[in-house]
């Protein structure tokens, strides 16, 4: 279980994140919404030991959330990748750097459940589709079989028919392997349509905490109604059905 405790992170002299605290179950996703600049990609850049609080602690079953090596799902699809290598180089990356087996046919397993045929493998980030450069950044992250997950933004860079798509290949890996996932989002309708818990976040601060369906039916906040309503208005929880 992750376990973010009461934590406060500064970005230079001013706070980023305030008394931040969240839990994620093995097996279930939280999703934290909120609008740009509201801390999101901190509140990720923490759980990773990129940005070290100055308090409150982040562990994973009681011990420091390092040791369960969480990966990383990053918004921009291509990024996550060495350009001069073949993908298939990034995607074992994490296996050869925890020096640790990687089990017969968990690659050509994972190929298969997210719909990536394994030609693909031998080509540059640039010789493939934005889609299946995103796809294949959820297999590096799923590669080493990692209990901890954290997306940032993971359907962004997609277009409509694509983010739905791929939003279902996560959430039937999920079911597989078993692992938490944190999905950081301004997309309301994919946060209530993938996650067991929404958490609104606003200048560094969690507003409220609820499940999608009571979040969509009552927003506790002002905050957090103002998101609800102009997602419906945009008719964003249709689309994400």
């Amino acid at each position: 279980m992750l376990n973010v405790d009461n934590i406060s992170v500064r970005r230079g002299k001013s706070p980023a994140l305030q008394d931040i605290s969240l839990t994620i179950e093995k097996g279930k996703t939280l999703a934290v919404v909120g609008e740009s600049g509201a801390g999101k990609s901190t509140l990720i850049a923490s759980i990773l030991g990129m940005l070290k609080p100055w308090c409150g602690t982040i562990t994973w079953s009681g011990s420091p959330v390092r040791t369960c090596r969480p990966a990383l799902v990053m918004q921009e699809p291509r990024a996550a990748f060495n350009p001069a290598w073949l993908l298939k180089q990034s995607v074992l990356e994490p296996v050869i750097a925890r020096q640790s087996n990687l089990p017969p046919k968990r690659l050509k397993r994972l190929c298969a459940g997210l719909e990536l045929t394994p030609d693909l493998l031998n080509r540059k980030p640039t010789e493939i589709s934005i889609g299946q450069a995103q796809r294949m950044g959820i297999l590096r992250a799923l590669i080493a079989a990692p209990p901890l997950i954290l997306f940032d933004e993971p359907l962004s860079a997609l277009d409509a028919v694509t983010q739905k798509h791929t939003a279902r290949l996560i959430a039937h890996l999920q079911a597989e392997e078993g692992f938490a996932a944190l999905i950081v989002t301004h997309d309301l309708g994919y946060a209530c349509a993938h996650s067991e818990e929404i958490a609104v976040l606003k200048s560094g601060r969690i507003e409220e905490v609820s499940t999608p369906q009571d979040f969509i039916a009552s927003p506790k906040t002002k905050y957090g109604r103002k998101l609800r309503d102009a997602a419906v208005s945009l008719g964003a929880l249709e689309r994400a059905a």
